[in-house]
């Protein structure tokens, strides 16, 4: 016999009720209601994907709230863009690769609408809002005059379907419309040739699947369990809360609408006989009914007397208000909300009540945290490293690049650090004397402090050093430029002696 057992006073052997250790994992009344599906992240995600990409996007349409969400994380994620530094030691080299860079950016965009950091975020806002991109390289030929033969085209989620499964004739698995060989590497892709919800653009109705090799698709999103295939919006834990939330907020409104209508209800009461026809209290004349068979109301106007006939009482309307409780309400859930969406409430609803700079401090500081991680852990690894190597391949392909020995050292050429833009001094003061402070005490760089704030140390150097000169050829004297002056006088003071 296996497991635990114990005798009953009968001497029979029954199996041992252990219990639940954890009360997440009792199985009692209060968790009987309790929905918990013991599958995979796949087999959770596929069936929900696409009414999570529909509602998410109907959401950022619609709700100012969660427009508000993407469009702040898509700021503070990526900004003017995340550009990159080669790490490499000779400096012209340096300083021309940076060039045939900053050329090609501005022809990246295969749509010709925005260049590469714009793209960036383009990528950006469709991850946090579809909960994933898919970005293909497109090389070009040498005769279309770009500074490098390569563009890349932004692709919605849904070019590659997610209920794409199968097995290939070479044994290959396509998974979620991803196709992977015998050892689990992703291989191809399968990508429709048109947007296949967008009608203005299929053709006829002929919309093919295509196979594109993984080289030149790129797949970007967060994984959020090991093994996960596609992306989850990132409004997928708020968006029931959101759209209650907005209901509610239409009925207060609503309510207030209604309450601010100013109107009167005449009471009479009910005939005593058939009488002749009724008479008009004002004019003595036959009441006249409109075409509805309703008797015309009396507008009110300001220093009205109206008299009223017997009997007749006048009663006017009292709807309920918005209630003492609605901002509490809403700030509550909207804090929820927040919560949800990884988006400080101060910035999410724009209410900074009791909020000093100290406590925005740490909050900003526990956001731009989480942000740093998405930069470099899904934006650098999954987008800007792939772009910048096939970049790389095919400057030197079409002879823009001269390296030699790019075959044998192609590790060290395409050695990168990719900077994001600077985040803003809450402090300006403090954070300036702070960061002065780090490089005086030799606990940082120079470069390094540039870097943080999203320029290259080179670059600030030469132009301190063209300001400098300017301003001494025509004969400016600036309080930046005192202390070098000074500097300079004295050494040559102490030169003579």
């Amino acid at each position: 016999m296996t497991g635990r057992y114990i005798s009953t006073r009968s001497g029979l052997l029954v199996p041992e009720r252990i219990k639940a250790s954890y009360e997440g994992a009792a199985e009692g009344r209060r968790s009987s209601g309790w929905d918990a599906p013991d599958t995979g992240p796949n087999s959770l995600i596929m069936p929900a994907l696409r009414n999570l990409r529909s509602r998410s996007r109907a959401a950022v349409r619609n709700d100012p709230y969660a427009a508000n969400v993407i469009d702040k994380r898509v700021s503070n994620l990526i900004g003017t863009g995340i550009t990159p530094q080669p790490r490499l030691l000779d400096k012209a080299l340096r300083k021309a690769m940076q060039e045939l860079w900053e050329d090609w950016v501005d022809e990246s965009d295969a749509d010709e609408r925005t260049d590469f950091y714009g793209q960036q975020a383009l990528v950006a806002r469709t991850v946090e809002q579809s909960g994933e991109c898919f970005v293909r390289l497109r090389p070009r030929r040498l005769e279309d005059g770009l500074a490098v033969p390569l563009q890349v085209q932004c692709l919605a989620p849904e070019f590659v379907p997610h209920d794409k499964f199968e097995v290939t004739r070479s044994g290959n698995t396509i998974r979620a419309g991803i196709e992977f060989n015998g050892i689990g590497r992703r291989v191809a892709y399968w990508c429709y040739r048109n947007h296949p919800s967008d009608k203005a653009s299929l053709n006829a109705g002929y919309n093919p699947l295509v196979r594109v090799p993984a080289d030149q698709m790129l797949h970007i999103f967060e994984p959020l369990e090991p093994g996960q295939l596609r992306g989850v919006p990132r409004l997928a834990p708020i968006l029931k809360r959101l759209r209650s939330l907005d209901n509610y907020d239409d009925a207060v409104l609503f309510r207030q609408e209604v309450a601010n209508l100013f109107a009167g209800f005449v009471r009479k009461p009910a005939p005593e006989g058939l009488g002749g026809p009724p008479m008009d209290m004002l004019t003595g004349a036959p009441v006249v009914r409109d075409r509805d068979a309703f008797t015309p109301m009396v507008a009110l106007e300001p220093g009205t007397m109206q008299e009223l006939g017997p009997g007749e009482q006048v009663e006017f309307s009292d709807p309920p208000d918005g209630g003492n409780n609605y901002p509490d309400f809403m700030r509550q859930q909207l804090m929820a909300a927040a919560a949800g969406a990884g988006l400080p409430y101060e910035l999410m609803t724009g209410d900074m009540r009791g909020v000093n700079d100290r406590v925005i401090r740490v909050v900003l500081n526990e956001f731009r945290r989480r942000l740093e991680q998405l930069q470099f852990s899904v934006y650098v690894h999954q987008l800007c490293r792939p772009v910048r190597a096939a970049w790389m391949d095919m400057a030197v392909l079409a002879g823009a690049l001269d390296l030699v020995d790019y075959t044998l050292n192609r590790r060290t050429y395409q050695r990168t650090r990719w900077v994001p833009q600077g985040w803003a001094y809450i402090q300006p003061v403090q954070d300036v004397q702070a960061r002065m402070l780090e490089v005086a005490a030799g606990f940082t760089s120079r470069s390094e402090m540039c870097l943080r704030s999203g320029t290259d140390a080179e670059i600030v150097d030469e132009e301190n050093a063209t300001d400098i000169a300017r301003a001494h050829a025509l004969g400016l004297k600036y309080n930046g430029l005192s202390a070098i002056d000074d500097e300079s006088d004295d050494s040559d003071e102490k030169g003579k002696t």
